[in-house]
């Protein structure tokens, strides 16, 4: 974290024992566990050697997630991490930068304004919604923000931009999921000068007038393009989704989806009662998709284009699994705020450990587990590391580090 500069954007936040953010964000880290459990780790681990000042007592954890959800410290921490990511070193956030905007729902039954029953793939829950900012080209987290969870897509687009180019994050494109298929947003995109890529919603009406017109016309020689080990048909026609703006419609139909969802409607025919004009209309508009653009892609490359949003699906699940996003163990908002700040910084950190380790046969949860069994012995003045075992070893070489055969204390 020292040499990649990550730890300079951790301490724009400017807490007041620095040695209480670090043992935290090392449990944070490190460890799964709810917080209570944060001063017996502590007390057992090298952070106690490293952050000898650091106080781990469950009421000044809950002192220290609300001085870090405060919004000066959330707003030093972002110009110093923006900072962070346009070095030479890492993205460029530059004019043609995309974005990946998407939400999902953090489950919490404690009760305080931002919880509030939610309902996503028909599933009711209490929630709060989380929204995060992605970078296209590399998939690092840039943003994060929430809102109550009964807020809906349609109406945190908005804001989500407005604050981000309050942050100093002027997108010149975002790729969007089809819960963000409105009128209203897709007029702000406009209104913003944001090129987009988003799917249609096939309750739209365009969506309705788009496949009766061009369905029968789609399966040719001229729109069929490969996608990995998939094969889709692609029809480009100029189209209009608010008033005297254009826009592209890209018409497609997954063959190999066809071929499964066909599948399963031959076998549930019977039980369907279907006629033979009604099966035949009912295998056509399997599989049928539209993604809308405000700006013309080749075919082959409209794909690969939209799916990268994806990266955002694999820092949720990185967020999740690994950065202590769920479950949520905090009582108010205030600390609720600053839980959410760590859980952005361990899971920015995990995803640039996930890069690192692509060519190596390890895991950053591997990687952790491996080198909790490499011990040191303590003594007075010095701490004396262990011979190192050989998959310590690998975790070493992988970020170019050297053990050192002594640690001042």
């Amino acid at each position: 974290m020292i040499s990649s500069g990550l730890l300079e954007t951790v301490d724009a936040i400017s807490y007041g024992n620095p040695d209480t953010l670090y043992a935290m964000l090392s449990y944070y880290i490190i460890c799964s566990l709810a917080n209570c459990h944060a001063k017996d780790w502590y007390e057992g681990n090298f952070a106690r050697i490293l952050y000898p000042h650091a106080d781990l007592s469950s009421q000044r954890i809950s002192d220290f997630l609300a001085a870090i959800g405060q919004e000066h410290a959330f707003r030093a921490f972002f110009a110093e991490y923006l900072k962070f990511l346009t070095n030479d070193d890492h993205i460029l956030l530059a004019d043609d930068a995309g974005i990946l905007i998407d939400s999902t729902g953090l489950p919490n039954s404690i009760h305080f304004p931002l919880n509030a029953l939610s309902t996503h793939n028909e599933e009711l829950s209490h929630e709060v919604r989380l929204v995060y900012v992605v970078h296209q080209k590399t998939g690092m987290p840039i943003y994060f923000r929430y809102c109550p969870g009964n807020g809906i897509d349609t109406s945190t687009l908005i804001r989500t931009i407005a604050e981000l180019k309050q942050q100093g994050v002027n997108t010149k494109f975002a790729i969007l999921d089809a819960g963000y298929d409105t009128d209203e947003n897709i007029r702000s995109l406009y209104e913003h000068s944001i090129s987009y890529i988003t799917r249609l919603q096939a309750n739209r009406t365009i969506y309705k007038d788009l496949v009766a017109e061009h369905l029968s016309s789609l399966e040719q020689k001229e729109h069929f393009v490969s996608y990995n080990t998939r094969y889709a048909y692609i029809k480009c026609v100029e189209c209009s989704l608010v008033e005297g703006k254009r826009a592209y419609a890209y018409i497609g139909l997954d063959v190999n989806r066809k071929a499964l969802d066909s599948h399963k409607l031959f076998n549930q025919v019977q039980a369907r009662d279907l006629s033979d004009a009604q099966m035949y209309d009912a295998i056509q508009s399997q599989a049928v998709f539209i993604l809308v653009s405000s700006r013309k892609i080749a075919n082959n490359k409209i794909l690969p284009l939209y799916y990268s949003r994806q990266q955002i699906e694999q820092i949720f699940d990185i967020g999740k699994n690994y950065g202590e996003m769920l479950p949520v163990r905090v009582q108010n908002e205030e600390t609720f705020r600053g839980h959410l700040l760590m859980t952005f910084i361990t899971t920015v950190f995990y995803k640039m450990v996930q890069d690192t380790l692509k060519e190596e046969p390890l895991t950053p949860v591997s990687m952790f587990l491996n080198l909790r069994n490499h011990k040191c012995k303590v003594y007075d003045s010095v701490v004396i590391p262990q011979e190192a075992f050989k998959k310590a070893n690998d975790s070493y070489k992988a970020f170019k580090i050297t053990c050192p055969v002594e640690i001042d204390r």
